[in-house]
């Protein structure tokens, strides 16, 4: 048995973050906590500590999505612990900075299966729960994508590839299980989490790659909780396959950098 004891069936939203443990995931964890639903967080790891906000903590559930067994497996416990499922945030991915040339076909694969393949395997396993949901959109997904598969994404090719096929399967998704089922994706730009920290070098270099983003820093995951929580609320009832950009106004044009520094 995974995670604390089941809390009793009150009609309270249940809301599953894969990779939900940490960094991005734990924010968004942590904003449907403060919704006061019950939320239940998937990951190879256990959180380092508990996930918790407003006098709640989410469940933890071990699981390598990467396993179809392990996918059904989760599903299979949803059902029995709660009895439905009305929020899917399909969070889990990542990816280390390696370019094209410096890893074989394999290793690029494992990326793509990672961020593309396991939330369509995941999300197909899920279907019959938010299907289950009584009302037209009732049941939610919430993609978490990247500004990675919009652009030319150097160093994370495959991973950008797979954040661009993303977006597209969660617009067909939306079309396909409509009207009972809403799917979108959430465009993230950069996150001050933990590994962010880490890549940029302490406080100080994340400032400082802040500045170069319009909103002058980067975005809380707390804040990604927040965009997450509202498109899957009856606010966000008529969207549906749609993206929306998280990411602090974006990237400046590098030539008006040159521009200006090269003025007199």
């Amino acid at each position: 048995m995974n995670g604390t004891p089941a809390p009793e069936a009150d009609g309270r939203r249940v809301v599953l973050v894969t990779g939900g443990t940490r960094g991005v995931g734990a924010g968004i964890a942590r904003a449907f906590l403060r919704t006061g639903a019950d939320v239940v967080v998937c990951a190879r790891r256990p959180p380092d500590g508990p996930v918790a906000a407003a006098g709640r903590t989410a469940r933890f559930h071990s699981a390598d999505l990467r396993e179809t067994v392990a996918v059904q497996e989760v599903f299979s416990w949803l059902a029995a612990e709660y009895g439905r499922l009305d929020v899917l945030v399909n969070n889990a991915g990542g990816t280390p900075h390696r370019p094209l040339d410096a890893a074989d076909p394999a290793r690029h694969a494992r990326v793509l299966e990672l961020n593309l393949l396991v939330p369509l395997a995941v999300s197909l396993a899920a279907r019959p729960l938010l299907r289950a949901r009584p009302g037209p959109g009732a049941g939610a997904i919430v993609m978490i994508g990247s500004v990675s598969g919009t652009r030319p994404s150097p160093g994370t090719a495959a991973y950008g590839a797979a954040k661009a096929g993303l977006a597209n399967l969660a617009r067909t998704m939306a079309v396909e299980w409509a009207p009972h089922i809403r799917v979108n994706t959430l465009v993230l730009g950069m996150v001050a989490t933990p590994a962010a920290r880490a890549h940029y070098g302490g406080d100080a270099g994340l400032a400082a790659v802040g500045r170069t983003v319009p909103a002058g820093r980067l975005a809380e995951p707390d804040e990604i909780g927040e965009a997450a929580v509202f498109l899957a609320s009856d606010r966000a009832a008529y969207i549906t396959g749609a993206g929306l950009l998280v990411h602090g106004g974006g990237e400046a044009p590098a030539f008006l950098a040159a521009a200006h520094g090269g003025m007199t």
